[in-house]
């Protein structure tokens, strides 16, 4: 191939160029080869814990090199995660490296220099020579785009303000994207992320949907009267867990040397560097995190919104803990309008759609579950920290958070509906990491093929509608009503300036 260009036009042709080749080229190079020009060229953009986590899935797959990687933190030395050594001694073993380190040894891995560490020691190992140099590393995704023209697709794994704005860059761009959640913290922008999706055709994917369980026996028991009509779904969290900052930081410590604060803000407002607001910790302030559901409800709702055709609440009820501090003597509640709160539940109301009646969903975080139902006191059982219920008019239906084994509760009814109860499965990381069906399908479409994975971003709405909803709840701490096909909140006028980002001069993602 001659140029960029041509090669793109190769990648969007091949599924059908494949059914008129005589011998397919990856069998000439033995089985699962997939030879360089038909390789998916992905820049990986967020290379923090998280984004370093998940890389080994991609770079074990023949389809996908990736080529370039983008950060604005360029060292590695402080990041925070879930243990101290666990993603250290995952990557030594999965690099077959016994020492290898982020550039800071015992440091929890993180950064731009050490996402393109693991990208090279991971591809050398697979030469002769032990070694690789093919990995391009950048701070701004904006220079990236205009200096690696051969990328076909981005991996975007920033905090969460900075999802809608890249994801449109890219798809503008022709990109393939995939995003993990949510496509933005703000509605109006997750909108524009599922209107640039539509409108430009590349393949998309929201990774959260490859962790979304199986909602079939669910609806089979639904549209069965095993329950009668449905009225409620319950999902709650033992989320967060991580801090929730009671007030702003006032101290005042030196950015990071290598760190590029002002393009981690990104879209944001300008305030002074905190490292309480990045890394692990971003997702319980407004600006920068979707709070607790946008952090777990993505996993275990887009099976439940997609199945139940669940759109454009009605009606956005929340309610929060708060907080109280002594000033003087006297002690006051903090008002707060910039971080989550510890707990809460958030009920949502869906009008009747088709066949189906009116619908409440309620979301809790914190601890915060519904009480024990008097049909698992019969079995004997309590309520699990993490968990979904379904309730009918005539009985329920309880599973795991993401909709592991489902059953019916007394367990008298699975009985009395010839059903046997599924063992929980639990999936652990692998030391052979693959790619999932969806992003499989996701590779697919890259290709050509017309058929997008099902968690493409077209498919994502009715979830980023009600993520950054809940938002809005408990920002303003009121009752929403809301208008769907207006995208107004009707009795609260100043909770819509939370519905848009008000964007830094050069970051409107329409202008990028």
């Amino acid at each position: 191939m001659t140029s960029d260009s041509n090669r793109r036009q190769f990648l969007g042709s091949a599924a059908a160029a494949a059914a008129f080749t005589i011998v397919p080229r990856r069998v000439l190079g033995g089985p699962g080869y997939v030879p360089p020009s038909d390789q998916i060229n992905l820049a990986y953009i967020g290379t923090g814990t998280e984004g370093i986590r998940e890389m080994p899935y991609f770079l074990a797959s023949q389809d996908i090199r990736i080529t370039a990687v983008c950060d604005p933190n360029k060292n590695a030395g402080n990041y925070r995660d879930w243990d101290r050594d666990g993603l250290l001694t995952y990557l030594r073993r999965i690099l077959q490296k016994s020492d290898w380190n982020p550039g800071v040894e015992g440091a929890i891995p993180g950064g731009r220099d050490a996402g393109q560490s693991v990208v090279e020691t991971y591809y050398g190992a697979q030469k002769a020579s032990g070694q690789y140099k093919g990995c391009a590393a950048y701070a701004d995704f904006r220079e990236m785009f205009e200096k690696e023209k051969g990328i076909d697709a981005v991996k975007i794994m920033t905090p969460d303000h900075l999802h809608g704005v890249i994801a449109m860059a890219a798809m503008k761009r022709g990109k393939h994207t995939i995003t993990h959640k949510p496509l933005s913290n703000r509605l109006k922008e997750a909108q524009l992320v599922v209107e640039t999706a539509r409108k430009t055709g590349v393949s998309t994917h929201l990774m959260p949907w490859d962790s979304n369980g199986d909602m079939a026996p669910v609806m089979a028991w639904i549209n069965a009267g095993a329950i009668g009509t449905l009225r409620e779904v319950h999902n709650w969290s033992n989320r967060p867990v991580w801090p929730q900052y009671l007030t702003m930081p006032t101290d005042r410590p030196p950015v990071p040397e290598g760190f590029d604060w002002d393009l981690w803000l990104g879209p944001e407002a300008e305030r002074p560097y905190h490292p309480n607001y990045t890394n692990m910790v971003f997702r319980g302030w407004y600006d920068f995190g979707g709070g607790s559901m946008a952090d777990m409800g993505h996993y275990s709702l887009m099976a439940v919104f997609n199945a139940l055709e669940l759109a454009g609440p009605t009606s956005v009820d929340p309610m929060f803990t708060h907080a109280c501090q002594l000033q003087d003597g006297v002690s006051h509640t903090i008002h707060n309008d910039y971080s989550y709160p510890l707990a809460s539940v958030v009920r949502f109301r869906y009008p009747a759609r088709g066949s189906r009646g009116p619908v409440e969903l309620v979301w809790y975080d914190g601890g915060i579950h519904p009480p024990t139902p008097p049909e698992l006191e019969e079995d004997g059982e309590e309520m699990p920290a993490e968990g979904m219920m379904f309730v009918g008019d005539k009985g329920k239906i309880l599973s795991g958070f993401q909709l592991e084994d489902p059953h019916l509760i007394p367990l008298a009814r699975m009985r009395e509906h010839k059903a046997s109860r599924q063992p929980r499965t639990h999936v652990s990381a692998s030391d052979t990491p693959s790619l999932s069906p969806a992003l499989v399908q996701w590779v697919a479409a890259c290709r050509g093929e017309k058929q997008q994975s099902p968690g493409s971003f077209v498919n994502a709405g009715p979830i980023s509608e009600a993520v950054n909803l809940y938002a809005v709840a408990l920002r303003t701490g009121k009752r929403l009503l809301y208008d769907a096909s207006a995208g107004t909140i009707t009795n609260v006028a100043e909770a819509n300036k939370y519905l848009a980002r008000e964007y830094r001069p050069g970051w409107d993602p329409r202008n990028i």
